[in-house]
């Protein structure tokens, strides 16, 4: 995989920054979490683990079972811990771990290297992109992503490799904040968030990917918003454990006046 193809902020972001490192991101998944049921008074690092870990388990069950005859890839896996839970809890045949960034690729392989060695044919994490998934045309039951299609420079082509690499009646998970649409939302995110304005994450309208996945044969496609269950959780948990200077908390902002949200979106494969 050429490193080029990696965006800066993202290289920076995801390399020599460490982003799984931040106090945000507690127990080093990188997601914003899924906070029901969890004590917002004043919740701990535990609790922010916890949010991380609820997430995953939200999208690994959009699965059918027997889960334990699916084949998955996480894409954009991180750490991979992610990956590793879906194998440990969810019993799949197999979970492969893909990430664009090769610094992650090897955190992932030292940080679950237990698991590794002991599901060497069923657990794996390998160098891939969004757009040049390493896998067989129609090789996979399907494919899941958790908080990283925000960080794509376009969806189409991501939509098209999934297709590609799914069976038919495969399933694909997304889960991530994406834009309404509006002329001026780009640019108002920009605005609000650092994280828009340097070019980290990319506005991507929830209804443009929903469309390019049905124009590349997914059936079934929806959208489920479950930003209550992400916003106000992850600001509590900003306010006291996360300096003001080193997090934007106008995700929050963001999502009360409409710019944004996060979604699960589901469909299969035709």
């Amino acid at each position: 995989m050429n490193q080029n193809h990696i965006p800066p902020t993202v290289h920076r972001t995801y390399g020599a920054d460490d982003l799984s490192q931040a106090a945000s991101f507690a127990g080093g998944f990188i997601n914003f979490g899924d906070w029901r049921g969890i004590d917002l008074t004043a919740p701990t690092p535990e609790d922010r683990v916890r949010s991380q870990e609820q997430l995953y388990r939200r999208v690994l069950r959009e699965f059918p079972e027997p889960r334990e005859q699916l084949r998955l890839a996480e894409v954009g896996c991180g750490r991979g811990l992610g990956a590793a839970l879906a194998l440990r809890e969810f019993r799949f045949a197999a979970v492969t771990g893909v990430d664009i960034h090769p610094d992650q690729i090897e955190r992932a392989r030292a940080v679950n290297a237990r698991a590794l060695a002991t599901y060497p044919d069923r657990l794996a994490y390998t160098l891939g992109a969004a757009d040049e998934l390493p896998f067989p045309e129609g090789s996979l039951d399907g494919i899941y992503s958790v908080e990283a299609a925000q960080h794509f420079r376009e969806l189409t082509s991501f939509a098209d490799e999934t297709a590609r690499v799914l069976r038919p009646g495969g399933r694909l998970v997304v889960t991530t904040f994406f834009t309404s649409t509006g002329q001026d939302v780009a640019e108002r995110l920009s605005i609000l968030l650092g994280s828009f304005a340097d070019g980290l994450d990319v506005a991507h309208p929830v209804d443009g990917f929903t469309a390019d996945l049905t124009k590349v044969g997914f059936t079934t496609v929806a959208a489920e918003s479950i930003g209550a269950d992400v916003w106000p959780g992850l600001d509590r948990y900003l306010e006291n454990a996360v300096p003001s200077d080193h997090w934007s908390r106008n995700f929050l902002t963001a999502w009360r006046d409409g710019l944004l949200d996060y979604y699960v979106v589901t469909a299969e494969r035709a």
